[in-house]
């Protein structure tokens, strides 16, 4: 089952491709915020744990595991962050218009 939403977006700007670019850095916004504050608070308490020295961050040197399950993350993360691009593109694909989407929803009103 697929899990996007259903109708119309909601528009913000006159131009929809200054939608989707918007749409698109709002949500690295959101992504990166979460992030900062994540490796913040794994940064303050392995340093006053005493776990973590300085440049240990930056010299660290990732397993094949860890690489693959990284791999697997950022597909994840680029399939949400462009999920409108993606939309868009299967919308084109399917021949689904406005005018469509709008006689859609005359067949099945009352």
């Amino acid at each position: 089952m697929s899990r996007k939403a259903k109708g119309k977006r909601p528009v913000f700007m006159d131009d929809p491709d200054s939608d989707k670019l918007l749409a698109i850095v709002m949500a690295l916004a959101a992504e990166v915020s979460v992030l900062r504050e994540r490796l913040d608070t794994a940064e303050r308490l392995a340093e006053s744990r005493g776990q973590l020295l300085p440049g240990e961050i930056d010299g660290f040197q990732p397993s094949a595991e860890v690489i693959v399950q990284r791999e697997a993350w950022r597909a994840d993360y680029l399939r949400r962050l462009l999920r409108i691009v993606h939309h868009e593109g299967e919308s084109v694909a399917r021949n689904e218009t406005p005018e469509t989407y709008e006689q859609a929803i005359a067949a099945v009103s009352p």
